[in-house]
């Protein structure tokens, strides 16, 4: 069985990211992750943070960039992945007037034309959704469908997120199968069971993340990635019942 690692999405942790970075990454070492998936540096250079990976023997599994910061600096982007050791950069989310039909063919076009650009570099581009990719565009098609189909597959994977995917009314093993071998990066989120539909620890919701961890060796899944986007515990806590959760499924977690 393929060995995937487990990174958790620095979000997750971002108010304890803004009191102590350095420290921040230690506590996430110290549960067992593989590695870190970020959402920013904590004002520190790449250079200072690839350092404190390699202390604390994390791996940087991808960074998630604003769309904005895509458009208007990629070759620093690009630059800074290299000296983090990251093999993945993603385009995590879409603010409420991007979300328009003239806009997403506008996204579409310039995701195949950056993710041309990654690729040249070693680097591999990936989109993260929510649900609101999930509505129609005119065609009758999803968004995100659209996004994935209207690219090329070497320039352009997924980062799927099983949570808004099951919100969105959709089975994520599904997209899962769809997207085969397009699928390196996976959120892994639980919801609550509730009408409320709230972020949950992972094994604690509804979302059947047994079936979307049986198929990561037949995907070619590179990272499981770990996040809860707000906990009514303290996040620290929520990342260390998920991580729990996993080494109870994950043979290569159970002595960490």
């Amino acid at each position: 069985m393929k060995n995937i690692p487990v990174a958790v999405q620095m979000f997750t942790l971002r108010e304890e990211c803004e009191k102590d970075f350095a420290g921040t990454l230690k506590k996430v070492a110290d549960l067992g992750f593989d590695g870190v998936e970020f959402a920013g540096y904590g004002g520190l250079s790449v250079q200072e943070v690839k350092g404190l990976l390699d202390e604390l023997g994390l791996k940087a599994a991808a960074s998630h960039v604003p769309l904005d910061q895509l458009q208007n600096n990629l070759d620093q982007v690009i630059a800074d992945q290299k000296i983090l050791g990251s093999k993945y950069v993603v385009c995590p989310f879409l603010l409420p007037d991007q979300r328009t039909e003239e806009n997403y063919q506008a996204l579409i076009t310039f995701l195949g034309q950056a993710g041309e650009t990654c690729q040249r570099e070693g680097i591999t581009l990936c989109y993260h959704n929510h649900d609101f990719e999930l509505e129609r565009l005119e065609d009758g098609r999803m968004a995100l469908e659209a996004i994935f189909d209207d690219t090329n597959p070497s320039h352009v994977q997924t980062e799927l997120d099983v949570y808004w995917l099951t919100k969105a009314g959709e089975i994520p093993t599904e997209w899962i199968d769809r997207y085969k071998g397009r699928t390196p990066l996976v959120h892994l989120k639980d919801m609550t069971t509730d009408g409320e539909q709230f972020f949950a620890e992972l094994g604690t919701g509804g979302v059947d993340i047994e079936a979307v961890l049986a198929k990561g060796e037949e995907t070619n899944v590179s990272w499981w990635v770990v996040e809860q986007d707000v906990s009514r515990r303290s996040p620290l806590e929520s990342i260390e019942i998920s991580i729990n959760y996993l080494k109870e499924k994950l043979p290569q977690l159970a002595n960490k």
